[in-house]
């Protein structure tokens, strides 16, 4: 049966709010619960970007059931790969084994901060094979020096390493990431419904696994405000990855999506009070062969009502599917 899940929107709420979500979607049964790792968020109107692992940490405490995961960290730039073998270990034993580290080459906006440059795509996926090897091998607990063509790690060592270490997912978009990461991971994630994705991992990878994506949605009991927030706040999906990777600020994506208009949004996302098609946008992804679905209800100021109001009768609409 398929899974259903929460998603803290790091670039849209503060990190007090964002606990306090993701207690209630544990309370109204929510599945999972995942969380973007972002420096900024994607347009300032958004206007938050809290650190994803401190926000996490406080989830894990304050939750007691629902599984957790990184929707995604990038461990190549921003962060070292020990450094995200480290913080996502201690996450696992804090959550008692709920956690699944999620991982990706990452976006120019949250990776150029720290300013090492952004490299191209061939390479970015190369880092991430690189740093999977690392965070593996130092999840053993065992004592690790690495020299590899990105990184080294010289004699370090994971001191509080959960059994059996974390499992990993990769996003993937395409031919290329599906041959370099189904060997490496433990479950897919992607963010297009494509059937392709689903069987061409299932080829290349021994076992089984979760096959994870996400879809945004915008309940209103009023239709107009939930077109208009999501035209606010997410127009910069309709860019695709393969154009949202490379813009460096919010003031690029809000560039990139001067001439995205409403109805464009609408055509999109599933906006308003009807909950009935809120659920039938998750239906690609069902059709697709996808295990696990992250809902994102878009806008802060609507997110107690959401969870309070429309979350429970949603979610019966989308296990009825």
């Amino acid at each position: 049966m398929t899974r259903f899940g929460y998603t803290l929107m790091t670039e849209q709420s503060g990190p007090r709010e964002l606990v306090r979500y993701a207690q209630q979607a544990e309370d109204v049964g929510f599945d999972f619960e995942v969380s973007s790792d972002h420096y900024s968020p994607w347009l300032t109107s958004q206007g938050h970007s809290p650190y994803a692992w401190t926000v996490l940490g406080a989830v894990a405490h304050a939750t007691s059931s629902v599984e957790l995961m990184t929707y995604v960290t990038c461990p190549t730039l921003r962060y070292h790969p020990a450094v995200v073998a480290q913080k996502s270990a201690t996450l696992q034993l804090l959550s008692e084994g709920r956690f699944t580290l999620g991982l990706g080459s990452g976006e120019s906006l949250n990776e150029h901060v720290v300013g090492e440059g952004w490299p191209g795509v061939d390479t970015r996926q190369e880092m991430l094979a690189e740093a999977i090897e690392i965070i593996r091998e130092l999840h053993t607990g065992e004592l690790t020096t690495f020299d590899g063509a990105y990184f080294r790690v010289d004699s370090a060592r994971i001191w509080d390493a959960p059994d059996g270490g974390v499992p990993i997912g990769v996003a993937v978009s395409g031919e290329s990431s599906l041959s370099r990461f189904a060997p490496l991971g433990d479950h897919l994630i992607a963010v297009q419904p494509e059937a392709e994705l689903v069987t061409g991992w299932d080829q290349l990878h021994e076992g089984e696994s979760r096959k994870i994506g996400q879809v945004p949605v915008s309940w209103d009991p009023d239709e107009d405000a939930a077109i208009a927030r999501a035209h606010d706040q997410f127009r910069w999906f309709a860019g695709g990855w393969s154009v949202n990777a490379d813009l460096p600020t919010p003031a690029g994506f809000a560039a990139a999506t001067q001439f995205v208009r409403p109805q464009d949004v609408a055509a999109s996302i599933p906006c308003g009070p009807d909950l009935d098609k809120l659920a039938e946008g998750v239906r690609p992804f069902l059709d697709a062969g996808f295990t696990d679905i992250a809902i994102v209800q878009i806008g802060d100021e609507r997110q107690d009502d959401f969870l309070r109001e429309a979350a429970g009768p949603l979610l019966e609409r989308l296990r009825a599917l």
